[in-house]
């Protein structure tokens, strides 16, 4: 229900969006991609998933070969047991790979959404802290009169607007984890099949770093959120009464764009802050 002041039910629209925002990552960050929109995209990715299994294992026979020819100098090297055996144990563990890349990813997804839970149950937190217009801020910019206020319809506005579009990317972060978890996932059989060989089973590793930095993303996220809350459990301060209302106004809209700047540039940064963290470059 509106107060019947614009500039206070402008601001307080703009704090819904992003207070609903952030509840809206909090509860897509405890989702896992089946459960995602119902189900109906992992579907579609399982079925990719098994369409490039049969590449995959084209891929693994050619990654095999060459890994062969480069690793033995002549044939002569493949009839010793030992090497022979190697060989045998890196392509079957690679062909593994490949047939059961699917429940590898699950697996590693589940452990890193096991530390993203395990970070929500410590921090005591069951939703995230709305962020509030303060009473007295409330009651600054109702005493203004009609001349005054119009300073303070243009820092409404550019208040609303600047949290408008940071709730927009920071929601836009938290989708996109989704989308290259899925992209991952779905081409998983191409990247697995270079494990047949010892020189191209770089390529695999670096995909295995790469999809268990994408899963990590949530504990940074996760973090972030939880350090916001406590900002927002401290509001800004609203200064000193005695200066203009809009003096007032843009200070205190200032230093709660600063906070949300902080909160959407760690979540915005989840992957390279992850990365650098792990050392996964």
């Amino acid at each position: 229900m509106g107060s019947g002041n614009w500039i206070v039910d402008n601001l307080n629209s703009a704090l819904e969006t992003w207070n609903g925002k952030l509840d809206e990552i909090w509860t897509l960050i405890s989702t896992s991609p089946e459960e995602f929109k119902g189900g109906g995209i992992w579907n579609v990715i399982v079925s990719i998933n098994g369409a490039l299994q049969a590449i995959g294992y084209a891929l693994l026979v050619l990654f095999f070969v060459m890994g062969v020819v480069k690793t033995c100098g002549s044939f002569t090297e493949m009839k010793r047991p030992e090497v022979v055996f190697k060989t045998f144990i890196r392509f079957v563990l690679a062909q593994a790979a490949v047939s059961h890349g699917m429940e590898l990813m699950t697996a590693l997804f589940s452990v890193a959404q096991g530390m993203v839970t395990t970070i929500m149950g410590a921090s005591g937190l069951t939703a995230m802290s709305a962020t509030a217009l303060p009473d007295e801020m409330v009651s600054v910019i109702e005493g203004v009169g009609l001349l005054e206020s119009i300073p303070l319809w243009a820092v409404t506005l550019l208040g609303s607007l600047f949290i408008w579009v940071l709730s927009l990317v920071m929601i836009l972060t938290v989708y996109s984890r989704f989308f290259k978890l899925y992209m991952a996932t779905a081409i998983a059989p191409i990247p697995l099949s270079s494990f047949a060989g010892q020189p191209s089973s770089s390529i695999g590793i670096a995909f295995l770093k790469s999809y268990a930095a994408i899963c990590l993303e949530g504990c940074v996220i996760v973090l972030s959120c939880v350090i916001f809350s406590q900002f927002a459990s401290a509001p800004p301060a609203i200064g000193d009464s005695t200066v203009a209302a809009a003096t007032i106004v843009w200070n205190y809209v200032g230093e709660l764009i600063f906070n949300m700047l902080v909160l959407v540039g760690s979540i915005k940064m989840s992957d390279r802050i992850i990365r650098e963290l792990l050392g996964l470059g």
